[in-house]
């Protein structure tokens, strides 16, 4: 391993101070430590966001559910609030990876690190999530923006994510076995403004189905579902799975996803 400096600020004005400095943020490690080992990152300062107790916790604002940034997948999954008001997120964070992963990966850092295949932003897509940072305020459909993109700029900081509460939700995911990871996660959630649907694991990055929205919106039926056809040539193919094979999954796992979602 090379030479690097570590910093662990207790603050959030401290963290933002040494991000702003050019320190690269640690939350949970679990992708940044990995990019390290194999030399594909760097930093030559890391800032250990995990003494900042102010960015860990969740707690109820009206309708809503507001997630501290550096609150552990585990603890989402098990947190009593989600679980009452959106047992959907609380399901998909117990199906984050491994127990391991779960002990120590954070949503900010999901969010944050935006992997294609990542359950974290199928939610916040598909939930009509906000995005709070340490300067604004950014919803979903703004934040998210490609591969490994986002909206946030150098030395912003996630502070924590809002969750409205929708009349029903579920999510269902294809596991590629080995990484956990999504081969085709599908959340899709049903609020008082409509259906939303959000499709992880098939492309350069999180998206919303609009034409499963529109075919949900008019009848919340696995039926509906089913009707709808994904164009393969939307998607990505590998050695895991070709772009028809999740095409066909995509259609898969929204029916999946209605039928749990319906109870």
């Amino acid at each position: 391993m090379y030479a690097f400096t570590f910093e662990r600020p207790t603050t959030q004005a401290d963290a933002v101070k040494l991000a702003q400095g050019g320190g690269k943020l640690l939350a949970g490690g679990q992708t940044l430590l990995a990019s390290m080992k194999l030399r594909l990152a760097a930093p030559e300062q890391l800032v250990d966001l995990g003494g900042v107790k102010e960015l860990a916790g969740v707690r109820q604002e009206g309708d809503a559910l507001v997630i501290g940034a550096m609150t552990r997948h585990a603890d989402v999954a098990g947190n009593a609030d989600v679980k009452a008001m959106i047992p959907a997120l609380a399901a998909l964070a117990e199906g984050i990876g491994d127990k391991q992963v779960r002990a120590m990966g954070t949503i900010g850092g999901s969010l944050a690190n935006n992997d294609p295949a990542a359950d974290y932003p199928a939610a916040a897509l598909a939930l009509g999530a906000t995005i709070v940072t340490t300067e604004r305020e950014i919803a979903a459909d703004d934040y998210f923006q490609g591969l490994f993109a986002t909206a946030l700029e150098e030395g912003e900081l996630i502070i924590a994510v809002r969750f409205p509460k929708p009349q029903r939700a579920a999510y269902m995911k294809f596991r590629q076995p080995a990484s956990l990871f999504a081969l085709i996660g599908v959340f899709v959630a049903q609020t008082a403004d409509g259906v939303r649907v959000a499709v992880t694991g098939g492309g350069n990055g999180v998206f919303r189905h609009t034409a499963m929205e529109e075919a949900l919106g008019k009848s919340f039926t696995t039926e509906a579902a089913a009707g709808v056809k994904t164009d393969p040539s939307e998607l990505n193919g590998d050695l895991h799975g070709s772009a028809e094979y999740r095409a066909h999954l995509v259609g898969v796992m929204a029916q999946r996803a209605v039928a749990k979602a319906l109870g």
